[in-house]
């Protein structure tokens, strides 16, 4: 029983040992598709660059933007003139029930309550409803210029110059060499392209 025992472990200890042999070996011999081909001549060399644009800059400058931004502005203000209207017809019925105060009868004041209720009502939902339909707008607006941008890029870089670009917001680039700025030609491009399918 010893023997069967102390032959196990000697066996054990020579397959380990064959193991650990093979698994060095092979750590040695080098992988050919771990190691990149590097050449003698630098213009060969893949390059890996990085450009950026100035959000803000596309902002006030991107036609499309200007006329998206232009078309939320005017929506606001819509609403706003909506809202104004519907706050001054409730104001005038509030004003009619004040100068008949005293002589409205229960029944009347009950009646004037559960109406004033329903306008605070009909009031918030309209409101609502309308900024609503505004975040809507702005969230598609956003899509689409997004969409837009991503389309320009991808042509502007179909030469693959550029492994990755980056928009300078938010403020997570704390350094920037100016030659990779490509904001002028991001605007240009975009502004002819709009014009284009206008």
């Amino acid at each position: 029983m010893k023997q069967a025992s102390l032959l196990l472990s000697i066996l054990a200890t020579v397959l380990s040992g064959v193991l650990i042999f093979l698994r060095v070996q092979d750590k040695s011999t080098p992988s050919k598709t771990a190691v990149p081909a590097v050449t003698s001549n630098p213009a060969e060399q893949p390059s890996f660059k990085i450009a950026y644009f100035e959000l803000d800059s596309l902002q006030n400058n991107y036609q499309y933007f200007k006329d998206a931004l232009g078309t939320l502005k005017s929506k606001e203000e819509s609403m706003g003139n909506e809202l104004s209207t519907l706050e001054k017809t409730y104001q005038k019925k509030i004003s009619e029930w004040q100068q008949k105060g005293n002589n409205m009868s229960q029944a009347e004041a009950e009646a004037a309550n559960r109406e004033y209720q329903q306008m605070q009502q009909n009031y918030q939902t309209r409101k609502q409803q309308l900024e609503q339909g505004i975040n809507d707008q702005m969230n598609d607006a956003r899509k689409k210029i997004r969409e837009r941008l991503e389309a320009y890029l991808k042509d502007y870089n179909k030469d693959k110059r550029y492994a990755y670009i980056f928009s300078d917001f938010p403020e997570a680039i704390f350094y920037k060499d100016t030659m990779y700025n490509i904001t002028a030609d991001l605007i240009k491009g975009l502004n002819e392209n709009y014009k284009q399918k206008k």
